[in-house]
């Protein structure tokens, strides 16, 4: 099993940390992973994207051409990814702040969910990445959505402990959303 994913939004909507936390979840189970971040020009505000290749095997190389699965955070991230995915690939995109979303292409699945919109509704937008890992995990079998709540147990900087409670209730969220929806 190996599978490639892209992570893209704009600076500051956790990204970086999505991708960071897959990985360190994998790593975690005893798979193999790569993790490349990239930056726009600026931190906050400018595009970001990281790939994350998972795999029970070596990874020959960190270079992600068609990602299997892409989480996109916002319109710019969906144009730009859509077309890439791999054919009987995933895109989880964030409703919120992409209305109307739809795909031109019948060769893969799109999971379109309201993320920051469920943020909100717990109180922090912040939680938009996780709450997007939720639903994606939940859809796939990469690795268990128990296996990020302990990531996050493990991997969340100490800086950030005083939101893991409210990270694992916007995991569960993302989850829950997948077997309560249309995607079941």
């Amino acid at each position: 099993m190996q599978k490639a994913f892209v992570f893209s939004g704009f600076g500051g909507q956790g990204v970086m940390f999505a991708g960071q936390l897959l990985a360190y979840a994998a790593m975690d189970v005893g798979l193999h992973v790569t993790w490349i971040p990239s930056y726009g020009p600026e931190m906050r505000g400018g595009t970001a994207h990281c790939f994350v290749n998972i795999s029970d095997k070596p990874i020959g190389s960190p270079v992600v051409s068609n990602p299997d699965i892409g989480l996109v955070f916002n319109l710019p991230s969906f144009d730009k990814y859509e077309p890439i995915i791999a054919s009987n690939g995933m895109l989880v995109a964030n409703q919120s702040l992409i209305p109307d979303v739809m795909t031109t292409r019948d060769d893969i699945t799109l999971l379109s969910i309201p993320a920051t919109d469920i943020a909100y509704e717990m109180g922090n937008a912040k939680l938009t990445n996780i709450i997007l890992m939720g639903a994606m995990l939940a859809k796939t079998s990469v690795i268990s959505v128990d296996s990020l709540h302990d990531a996050l147990d493990n991997h969340i900087p100490e800086s950030k402990r005083k939101l893991l409670s409210i990270n694992h209730q916007a995991l569960d969220k993302g989850a829950n959303f997948i077997g309560s929806s249309q995607f079941a």
